[in-house]
């Protein structure tokens, strides 16, 4: 999650920028923009019946909770012409891909901030997109800040590029790219390996003030509590929340790392009524190494590369048959996460 701190200096930039701007200004940077909010919801999976025979038989039923999603956001960015106009309102679910293009439709400013809080088959998750965008005919700046609970990625990212067109539908950016994150690569458990490749988990546990009694059968946790009675259930169940909570809380404590690299990107736009293709693509071939004793260098060992691209196409073959195929594609750090759709449509009358 975005620290507080983070979101208030954000804020309190934000209505700096509209204090110094005239009330002409101000009305431009909202003319076209939407404010959203809704709550979406439903049935998770199904009830689990959990049955036990050490005292007699026992049924547990372990419930999950209902879905649901609750989105805020404001966004001003322009539609291009396949995008699915039929939509009266934003409800927060919509699966806007082109978001992450680097070139929107026009030139100009157009931004996105974005804020979704998910439950999702009993685990909660919190989503963020934010970003501003300036386009012109030669250069393109944009900072942005994504957070993907499910995919467990959180990252601040900004960059600056020259624009070559080549023609009206595709253009070239090369420039630098600044990315502010946890030291993605570091592994807090990396220093209580044994030299045959597994885990000292009884002596970190000890040192995390669990209590480990063999020969009475009890594992206690730093609150006193009996978390388990034989070494099974505390191998296969306490040790691995054990790793876990010391991995996170390791990582918590470390600073954020900023990253330089070089970036490379293109984007192609051709629509007609019939046929479309829209595609952008991103490459990080090369990262400054300043030495950190916690970047991703000392993971690594070497360069790597860092990607990003998305692929919208639609093609109508006639009044009644139609196919495409929706997706964006995302790799830092070794980290991937993407979503994609495709299909066919027939209208039968």
């Amino acid at each position: 999650m975005m620290p507080l701190g983070n979101m208030k200096n954000i804020l309190i930039i934000i209505l700096c920028l509209l204090t110094l701007s005239s009330e002409a200004q101000i009305k431009k940077y909202f003319k076209f923009a939407t404010f959203y909010g809704a709550v979406n919801g439903g049935t998770s999976v199904s009830d689990v019946d959990v049955y036990s025979i050490s005292d007699g038989l026992t049924t547990n039923t372990i419930q999950t909770p209902y879905d649901y999603n609750i989105a805020l956001g404001i966004r001003k960015i322009a539609r291009f012409g396949y995008e699915n106009k039929a939509n009266t309102f934003y409800d927060g679910t919509e699966s806007n891909y082109t978001d992450a293009a680097t070139v929107g439709k026009i030139k100009g400013l157009e931004y996105l901030f974005e804020i979704d809080y998910t439950r999702q088959e009993g685990q909660e998750y919190l989503d963020q997109h934010h970003f501003i965008r300036y386009v012109e005919n030669s250069y393109v700046i944009k900072g942005e800040y994504l957070e993907d609970g499910f995919a467990d990625i959180r990252f601040f990212e900004t960059s600056e590029r020259y624009r070559y067109k080549v023609n009206k539908k595709l253009s070239f950016n090369v420039g630098l790219s600044q990315r502010l994150s946890e030291p993605y690569g570091y592994d807090p458990l990396q220093q209580w390996l044994l030299p045959t490749g597994d885990i000292h988990y009884t002596y970190l546990a000890i040192i995390e003030g669990y209590t480990v009694d063999i020969y009475a059968n009890e594992y206690k946790d730093p609150d006193g509590n009996i978390v388990a009675t034989n070494s099974e259930v505390w191998k296969a169940v306490v040790v691995p929340t054990i790793l876990r909570e010391y991995t996170e809380k390791e990582r918590s404590n470390l600073e954020m790392i900023l990253q330089h690299s070089l970036v490379l990107g293109f984007d192609f736009y051709h629509y007609k009524k019939d046929f479309w293709v829209h595609s952008w693509g991103n490459v990080m071939p090369y990262h400054y190494d300043d030495g950190n004793d916690y970047s991703y260098h000392k993971y690594e060992g070497k360069q790597w590369l860092d990607y990003s691209g998305g692929l919208i196409f639609g093609y109508k073959y006639n009044k009644h048959l139609g196919t495409f195929v929706e997706g964006k594609y995302n790799k830092y750090w070794n980290r991937e996460w993407y979503d994609f759709k495709l299909g066919i449509n027939y209208i039968i009358f």
